[in-house]
């Protein structure tokens, strides 16, 4: 290599030991000052982590944050029609197609109505809570302004008959058959039937959601019953000691069904309703539970 060449590649290497000082000063203000956001977004798409995984060497999870649903509150009104049936004891409406049996035991009493298809549901709407206003009639009794009644049945259509003339309960009429004791506190005896404003509310127990376990070791139905809030229960899970969260099929009303075995288990329930609330009933039943046995759980705050 001659002499001038030599001394041009010594110049060039000479320039550029001067310039890569000031280029790596300039990568350090844009990448602090000049690209903020750019810089932000990388260290979130490298760095964050989903809630409930492992932070890196720490080994430990952090929890999911906690949903906390608001309260169920009272819904809108709208206008039906209500009847009354079962006796002036109400004895007639013991049982009904929610599954609850005897209502005077379980803490419903006479304050019940079987529902009209359109409210009824296909029983999704058993256990909720309504308020029925008697409107629009000399049969109204004013010193009874409002009347809070439990759905605990189904009043089925009846369409060889008309819907405004005895068919009271077909499609697509909303309306309330009540027990007989729960009619006569809004209106009198031979109004037969009357107008009515409704509106849901939240239902308010006595003491804890109640679970009820029939069936065999093979087959298990509980009723789910006494439920505060919004009342309609519309997911059950159940879990053991060697059984995972399972979820359970509504058989029919307010029983639903778990086709695993449980026995000699300690079970775990949980409850949703139609508002979105849970409820844990943590190991309520003890490993001993026998069939025919009902237990108290954890209640919806009101």
């Amino acid at each position: 290599m001659s002499p001038l060449r030599l001394f041009l590649s010594f110049l060039v290497v000479l320039a550029l030991a001067l310039a890569l000082p000031s280029v790596q000063a300039s990568v350090h203000h844009f990448s602090r000052h000049g690209n903020r956001g750019g810089m932000r977004e990388w260290l979130r798409h490298h760095h964050a982590r989903k809630p409930g995984t492992r932070h890196p060497g720490r080994g430990h999870y952090r929890r999911r944050p906690k949903i906390n649903r608001p309260k169920f509150k009272p819904g809108p009104w709208h206008s039906a029609h209500a009847t009354f049936y079962g006796g002036s004891d109400a004895s007639g409406t013991m049982g009904g197609s929610c599954g609850y049996g005897d209502l005077r035991s379980q803490g419903y009493g006479v304050q019940t109505t079987a529902l009209s298809n359109v409210l009824y549901k296909e029983g999704h709407t058993c256990g909720a809570c309504f308020e029925l206003k008697c409107i629009n009639s000399k049969f109204c009794n004013p010193r009874k302004p409002s009347l809070f009644v439990t759905a605990t049945n189904q009043c089925p259509p009846n369409y060889a008959i008309p819907s405004d003339n005895g068919g009271w309960c077909n499609e697509p009429r909303e309306h309330f058959d009540l027990a007989q004791p729960a009619f006569l506190q809004i209106a009198e005896y031979q109004a037969g039937i009357v107008p009515v404003n409704y509106r849901r509310v939240p239902c308010k127990k006595e003491g804890g959601i109640r679970f009820t376990i029939t069936g065999n070791p093979y087959f298990n139905l509980v009723m789910v019953w006494n439920v505060a809030g919004a009342g309609d229960v519309v997911k059950v899970l159940v879990k053991g000691d060697k059984v995972g969260w399972t979820p359970m099929k509504r058989n029919w009303g307010q029983k639903w069904e778990a086709d695993v075995v449980l026995t000699g288990q300690s079970l775990t329930f949980r409850v949703v309703t139609s508002d979105g609330r849970t409820s844990t009933a943590w190991h309520v039943a003890p490993p001993n539970w026998q069939f025919g046995q009902t237990f108290e759980g954890k209640q919806f705050s009101i």
